[in-house]
């Protein structure tokens, strides 16, 4: 799967890698549904955290269609909302 950070680039992530990331998708999709800009800070930090970690970066003059996009590390918590499935960033 090709994944883009927003305003950083994109990285290939191996589906292997969904289930773990997935309970910070959901930790993130609860706290900004209660409005906590705290734990939604931290929470989205650790994830892209995570995905910047398991991921293969792609070349910058790649021009590969990314599957799914994840917000910039300094999104807002309304920019995440927007951005939000049903079941969160990560499908599943």
């Amino acid at each position: 799967m090709i994944v883009r950070i927003m305003g950083e680039g994109q990285v290939r992530l191996d589906d292997g890698h969904l289930a773990e990331l997935n309970k910070l998708d959901d930790e993130l999709l609860a706290e900004t549904e209660q409005g906590d800009g705290p734990g939604f800070r931290r929470t989205l930090h650790a994830l892209l955290d995570k995905v910047r970690e398991l991921g293969a970066p792609l070349p910058d003059d790649s021009l590969e269609p990314s599957e799914l996009i994840l917000p910039a590390p300094d999104a807002t918590l309304e920019e995440v909302r927007e951005l939000l499935r049903d079941d969160g960033l990560f499908p599943g």
